[in-house]
This record gives C-alpha cells, sequence and structure tokens, in this order.
C-alpha cells in the first residue's frame, strides 16, 4: 500500500455516533494482548470522540473496510502549541501485517505537520511488540517520562 488506500476502505474523521465501534476495535486488540480496558481513566476519551479531540484542536479518524466496518482507529491530541500525543492508533488483527498500520501512522504524522507540530509522543505498552516496532520505524525513540496510562510501560517521541 502506497499513498492510497485499496478500493472500498475510507479514512474519514470520527463522529460520536463511532464511539461504540471505536471502542470495539481498541479493546479487542486490548484483549488479544492481555491488556485491560479502563473507560473510567485512559479510555473515557472513547465515550465522547468530538469532546476530546477535535473541541480542543486535535484530530480522530476511522479507518473503514469495504463494508463500512470500522477497523482501524488513530487520533491526535493536542498537548500544547507545538506538541501533540498520538493516541488509539489500533488495527483488527484480520488488517495488521496489510500496511494498513504504516499508512495511518504516516497519516497522522502529516497532520500533526499540518496543525505545526514540532513533536508527537506516544504511550504504549512493550507488549505490543509490533507497534514498538512501527514506531521506531518511523523514528520514534523512547524517552524518559512516566506514562500516564496505567497499562503502559513505555513513552515515546520524534520531532517533525
Amino acid at each position: 500500500m502506497a499513498d492510497a488506500l485499496p478500493p472500498g476502505f475510507e479514512l474519514r474523521d470520527a463522529v460520536d455516533a463511532d464511539a461504540a465501534a471505536v471502542r470495539s476495535v481498541v479493546f479487542a486488540v486490548l484483549g488479544e494482548y492481555g491488556l485491560s480496558p479502563d473507560p473510567e481513566g485512559a479510555d473515557r476519551d472513547l465515550f465522547a470522540l468530538t469532546e476530546h479531540y477535535a473541541a480542543d484542536g486535535g484530530w480522530f479518524v476511522v479507518l473503514t473496510d469495504p463494508s463500512g466496518l470500522v477497523v482501524g482507529t488513530a487520533g491526535l491530541k493536542r498537548l500544547d502549541e507545538k506538541r501533540f500525543e498520538l493516541r488509539k492508533m489500533y488495527l483488527l488483527a484480520a488488517y495488521r501485517g496489510r500496511g494498513f498500520g504504516r499508512w495511518l501512522l504516516s497519516r497522522a504524522l502529516e497532520e500533526a505537520r499540518r496543525r505545526e507540530a514540532s513533536k508527537v509522543l506516544l504511550e504504549t505498552a512493550t507488549v505490543l511488540r509490533e507497534a514498538v516496532r512501527l514506531y521506531e520505524s518511523f523514528g520514534f525513540r523512547p524517552v524518559d517520562h512516566v506514562p500516564g496510562a496505567c497499562r503502559c510501560d513505555l513513552v515515546m517521541e520524534r520531532s517533525l
């Protein structure tokens, strides 16, 4: 997959009506890796996407397959004038290893640049080995910060 998605796939801005489908994707992936959802903490943003992302200058998108099923998600949460946090970048298992993750991450970094960010941070869990390798391949490096999410044990950062 280069610059274009395969026919029938679509990347679009998420709306609050997508919240249940987004939670389904995120919680399914967490479960695969033995990680627990945190609806009262790290995942409370998934119950009001517009409020937690678009309202403060962030961005949240869903990737849909040809049937309209949400199969992937990605968000940018504004931290300050020049920094964003990459949040909730998840893909259902059937769509991994096909270039969708690279494509989503590329689009998120392009969007951060468009919003004049100088840095993008992310929190992840080392058990998500494939994701960590993807982030490293895009130039993210570990930084010495304590993660805010209880299930995360790694904070990474990339300059733009």
